[in-house]
């Protein structure tokens, strides 16, 4: 009876061992909690909103934005699109005054392009002197804090239609000090941040609410996705760049943000630190018409293809509809 007991007993025991194992796979990627890295980044600064706000209202979702940023000692960059300084041609002392504002919280300056024109059908020589006239008033606040323009990030994520442009256009680049800056997570926050907008103009509370009740979990799978295909495609997870924009949705929520990337073991870097992992030193040879994220550049240079990329997460469809967009 002894012996029978004993080996039920181990039986009982190794089952329940490989249930556990199953459950909880050593290893996994999406139950990682320890040791991932991110640098965060924000493009179209000062302030980007699809409808009409204040002077006020920049001011604040700058105030709001940076409070969060500063409180979760996040060392972002934020790349400005100089022509938001302008009202009415003139320069706006009161929009420079933003930017000031996060260098004072201790944060860098990128180089976003003057008018945010798109690489894919403007002519080369034109993007350049765009990107030149986008460094005046940013490079002059960077050096009064003896620090450099050294970031440039592209408009729309399109980096050229053919190798040719696209390596003028780095050595370019190259040529004035900068580096550019890559995006790894990618995602649709734009969408969010129109709808997100919309609603608060034309005073919908209950939508504004239920558009931030979405943001973070969509955020979240996005994040799921990128660490999977880092994985896939390097056999490990490198460390992330995070884009996001200077509106008021991360104004309101990039507290939440913040959290949900730090339970799932994120240390928030800076851009420099980023780029020393070697995964950045990948080929890439991608021209093709989206803005996509350097992971499936990378990919897509390797010769991966279909399958590599499926069950990339989507917007909601209520999001895509209150922000006037259509379906992904």
């Amino acid at each position: 009876m002894n012996g029978k007991f004993l080996l039920a007993a181990l039986i009982i025991f190794t089952l329940a061992a490989m249930i556990d194992l199953n459950a909880q796979p050593v290893g996994s990627a999406s139950k990682q909690t320890t040791g991932r890295e991110v640098a965060v980044t924000f493009d179209d600064l000062p302030v980007i909103s699809v409808t009409l706000i204040s002077a006020d209202e920049r001011r604040e979702i700058t105030t709001r934005l940076l409070r969060s940023i500063t409180a979760g000692k996040v060392p972002a960059v934020g790349f400005v699109n100089e022509n938001k300084l302008l009202d009415d041609g003139a320069r706006d002392e009161r929009r420079v005054a933003l930017l000031q504002m996060w260098i004072d919280s201790g944060l860098e300056l990128g180089n976003h392009s003057f008018s945010r024109p798109d690489l894919h059908t403007t002519p080369l020589e034109k993007f350049r002197e765009d990107v030149v006239r986008g460094e005046e008033v940013t490079r002059m606040l960077l050096q009064k804090k003896g620090k450099n323009l050294r970031y440039f990030r592209h408009p729309f994520l399109h980096t050229g239609r053919s190798l040719e442009t696209k390596r003028a256009f780095e050595e370019f680049l190259s040529g004035r000090g900068y580096t550019v800056a890559p995006v790894t997570v990618d995602n649709s926050e734009w969408i969010f941040a129109a709808a997100y907008a919309k609603a608060a103009a034309r005073g919908d509370k209950e939508m504004v609410k239920r558009i931030g009740a979405a943001y973070v979990p969509y955020m979240e799978q996005k994040f799921a996705y990128y660490e999977q295909q880092s994985t896939a495609l390097f056999g490990r997870e490198i460390k992330q760049v995070l884009l996001l924009h200077a509106n008021a949705i991360n104004a309101d929520y990039f507290d939440d943000l913040a959290r949900m990337m730090q339970k799932r073991g994120y240390k928030f870097i800076t851009l420099d630190a980023a780029l020393t992992d070697a995964a950045y030193k990948s080929n890439d040879t991608f021209t093709g018409p989206g803005g996509i994220s350097w992971i499936h550049r990378w990919a897509l240079t390797r010769g991966l293809k279909g399958d590599f990329f499926r069950g990339e997460p989507e917007t909601p469809e209520f999001v895509m509809k209150e922000a006037g967009i259509a379906s992904e």
